[in-house]
């Protein structure tokens, strides 16, 4: 009898040391339902091992409109909360089977064990009509049609993560166009459910999952929120605290939000991270895309030891590079600054081998990553100009004179491309801009490029197109243009008519870039007085001396000219009108010029404008020239 009771006393104490007691939480009104719940007298671990999930399941949505659960200890704040005690009893697991009596207990133990069920059944019923439904925001996203629809079903029943409505909202923004964007943009900022959308993510960042913490991140920075706001630094400074719980699809997300985003203190601090997390798991990145996000992200002010890291990451998993991921790397490796020769040429040889259907923008950007990498490859070049030569006719002019202009940039002259857009201009000027115009003007006499016949019909379609728009046309412009017309030995008289008004001289040398502007006029006072020009012999214009030609003496011509014709037979560093230098000139007229060559135009021996010009001017001036490279 008294080893009975006393088994029944200890199984009743293990029971009502399992049951909570009390607890007080902390309520407000704005809903989620992921909360934090603090027992002030019970060892989690304990909790977990004794219950499992029970205690949980029956706590955790209890209470579907509170934002903020904490425990206040024996108080709690009272501003703009309730407070609610709860007391809950759960199903019970003992450390030891409970010891009953049949004949000294009117209960039997099936009886309590049916009933023990039962109510354990009806808790979790309880439990799944309290669970609530999360919010996706796919589903959100097919829904609605403009952000104020996503704003409306959020302010009806506002569900977590509320992260998923931002997500939503510019899933929704990314099918409409420019226009119907800014003005959907406008009634998102002043719906009256927006600010407490802001609220509720700002609490929960540190609680939602952290993928949906960075994606909705990255949705408010492309819906346009500005940068300074509380929002935004609030969620920077919390990403900075869980920055440890990335995986790969978070760093990659990361990077895209730190590529689209103002410096500022948080940006900055947040990107040091970036870098050191990068520095621990690059080895361990398996996607290219992942791996090339990352790269672009790092910034060009990245560690040289950083960059030499992922450059041999991406070595590494360059037999898993796409030709997408191929045509991307140029991109890549100029936004952090690093040429990587190895991978810049196998990159090429990709890009070039299946050129075939590549979108022009991207064939801009490799041209304009190589420009900024300073990297030339020929085979790359000839086989983006002979792929856009092909298929010209399916381009707007516009593309194919950016294209130009960046080809220009290198020197590099694709014979075939610019005579079909020789002719295509000459039929089709109306298309063409005053910055057009002076664009292909600059290209064409740069690159000293002829076509046959047709060269003097496009010369004054482009004069006679610049001619119409004198009256908008700026100071600089107008000498641009003439000045590349008269590298061309073409002279327009309106347009130079115009350019020699004295107004127009005296902004030239009082605004801008006065030294270039200076080298231009002599250029165009020389070329009036030398060429064929069919006016202004006589231009006497009263322009700033240009600064003294530096003499660059060449030692190994003048030892081979002595060697032919013997000492005294020719001068060195010669100095002739029109600010002209040549190395040595014979006595019978012969003028060496000692020309670099980036005087030539690439992996060619056609000279550029400058040269040619500077050719022919000798020529009339009674030499014969001799280049020597």
């Amino acid at each position: 009898m008294n080893n009975r009771a006393g088994s029944f006393l200890w199984n009743l104490r293990q029971v009502s040391t399992l049951v909570p007691t009390g607890r007080t939480v902390r309520l407000c009104p704005l809903a989620f339902c992921r909360p934090n719940i603090t027992y002030s007298n019970w060892n989690r671990r304990n909790l977990l091992n004794t219950f499992g999930n029970t205690v949980h399941s029956s706590t955790r949505y209890l209470f579907q409109d509170a934002l903020i659960f904490k425990s206040e200890g024996d108080g709690c704040q009272k501003k703009g909360i309730s407070t609610v005690t709860v007391f809950t009893v759960d199903k019970l697991r003992c450390p030891r089977r409970l010891s009953f009596d049949s004949k000294h207990f009117p209960v039997s133990v099936n009886e309590l064990k049916k009933s023990f069920h039962q109510e354990a059944s009806d808790e979790d019923v309880l439990t799944k009509r309290r669970k609530p439904t999360l919010i996706s925001s796919e589903k959100l996203s097919q829904e609605c049609n403009s952000l104020s629809d996503v704003l409306d079903i959020f302010s009806k029943a506002p569900k977590f993560p509320s992260s998923n409505y931002f997500s939503a909202m510019w899933t929704v923004a990314k099918r409409m166009s420019e226009d119907q964007k800014r003005f959907e943009k406008q009634l998102m900022f002043n719906h009256p459910a927006f600010n407490q959308l802001c609220e509720h993510v700002m609490r929960e960042a540190k609680i939602m999952y952290f993928d949906n913490l960075l994606f909705s991140l990255h949705a408010i920075v492309k819906l346009g929120i500005p940068q300074n706001t509380l929002l935004v630094q609030t969620l920077l400074r919390v990403v900075q605290e869980r920055i440890n719980e990335c995986d790969e699809k978070c760093l990659s997300v990361l990077s895209t939000i730190l590529n689209t985003m103002e410096p500022c203190k948080n940006v900055d601090v947040l990107s040091a991270g970036l870098r050191m997390l990068v520095d621990e798991q690059v080895w361990k990145i398996k996607h290219v895309f992942t791996l090339q996000t990352v790269m672009r992200s790092i910034g060009k002010d990245a560690p040289i030891g950083l960059k030499r890291k992922l450059e041999m990451k991406a070595l590494k998993e360059l037999d898993q590079f796409s030709v997408l991921n191929c045509q991307h790397m140029f991109s890549v490796l100029a936004a952090m600054n690093h040429r990587s020769i190895i991978l810049l040429n196998e990159c090429s040889k990709r890009v070039t081998s299946n050129i075939h259907g590549c979108p022009f923008k991207i064939l801009i950007n490799i041209l304009q990553s190589c420009k900024d990498l300073q990297y030339i490859n020929i085979d790359l070049f000839k086989g983006i100009a002979d792929y856009v030569a092909t298929t010209f006719d399916i381009w707007k002019l516009k593309k194919v004179l950016f294209l130009l202009i960046l080809f220009e940039n290198f020197g590099f002259r694709p014979v075939g491309l610019m005579d079909l857009f020789i002719k295509k201009a000459a039929d089709e000027p109306g298309f063409l801009n005053v910055k057009s115009l002076v664009g292909i003007l600059n290209v064409y006499s740069s690159l000293n490029h002829f076509y046959k016949c047709q060269t003097h019909e496009f010369l004054e379609v482009m004069a006679s197109a610049l001619t119409g728009s004198l009256h908008h046309i700026s100071s600089e412009n107008l000498l641009n243009a003439v000045c590349s017309f008269c590298f061309m030995n073409h002279f327009p008289l309106a347009l130079i008519n115009q350019l020699l008004q004295k107004d127009i001289i005296d902004d030239l040398l009082t605004a801008g870039d006065v030294e270039r502007n200076v080298h231009r006029l002599h250029i165009v006072a020389a070329c009036l007085k030398l060429d064929d020009a069919p006016c202004h012999k006589d231009l006497d214009l009263a322009l700033p001396q240009l600064p003294p030609t530096t003499f660059c003496p060449q030692p190994k011509v003048a030892a081979v000219l002595s060697d032919l014709l013997g000492e005294g037979c020719f001068s060195q560093s010669v100095q002739l009108p029109h600010n002209y230098f040549i190395v040595c000139l014979f006595v019978f007229r012969v003028a060496v010029l000692c020309v670099p060559k980036s005087a030539y135009c690439l992996d060619s021996t056609h000279p550029k404008g400058y040269l040619a010009m500077k050719m022919r001017h000798l020529k009339i001036m009674g030499f014969h020239v001799i280049l020597v490279r």
